[in-house]
């Protein structure tokens, strides 16, 4: 059996979440991450099954061609999380261009009322993260790794899973790698 040649993706159009209050989340999204609210759409029925349950869909442009989403469904049962997975597991991740522009951002998170917890350096990127507020928790990332660091985490990152999934513990073999780099981005080991 022949398999049709794989779709050429131009990214994400956009990723979309559920939000308690359409009205809010944009507040919330104009005012501490300063992104424009682009569009909302609103339906009685959803138009993929033509099932009854009203809702507001409201994007948010999240820079460099990427849109965040949210829908408000004030017919659905109240908003929950998956209790079985820590809260600090699901999040969106946003770049930001320069360590000033990081500790620029928590600060006008924090003078926005929000814990912001970090900087946190992860070897090539450091992040900040808070949470909406919907609950979904959110990353603010800076990333400095040279070109020479990314592509030799590339190159072993296929072992890295292999070991992985064989032992369900952080791989061993490939430490020496990420405390060289950790070394050289002054996070040191």
């Amino acid at each position: 059996m022949t398999r049709a040649a794989a779709p050429r993706l131009g990214g994400i159009h956009h990723v979309a979440y559920r939000c308690r209050d359409a009205k809010e989340t944009v507040a919330f999204y104009r005012e501490v991450l300063g992104m424009d609210f682009m569009l909302a759409i609103a339906e009685d029925a959803v138009p993929s099954t033509g099932e009854p349950d009203p809702y507001m869909h409201v994007f948010m442009d999240a820079g460099g061609g990427n849109v965040l989403a949210f829908f408000e469904l004030p017919n659905a049962a109240a908003m929950g999380r998956d209790e079985a997975t820590p809260a600090w597991v699901q999040h969106i991740a946003f770049k930001v261009e320069s360590e000033d522009s990081l500790m620029a951002a928590k600060a006008r998170a924090e003078a926005c009322g929000l814990e912001v917890v970090g900087p946190t350096h992860h070897g090539v990127f450091k992040s900040i993260y808070f949470f909406d507020p919907n609950g979904h928790r959110l990353e603010l990332a800076w990333q400095f790794g040279t070109p020479d660091q990314m592509r030799r985490l590339h190159d072993v990152a296929d072992d890295m899973l292999e070991e992985w999934s064989r032992t369900r513990k952080a791989p061993r073999h490939a430490a020496w790698l990420h405390e060289q780099i950790a070394a050289e981005t002054g996070r040191g080991s």
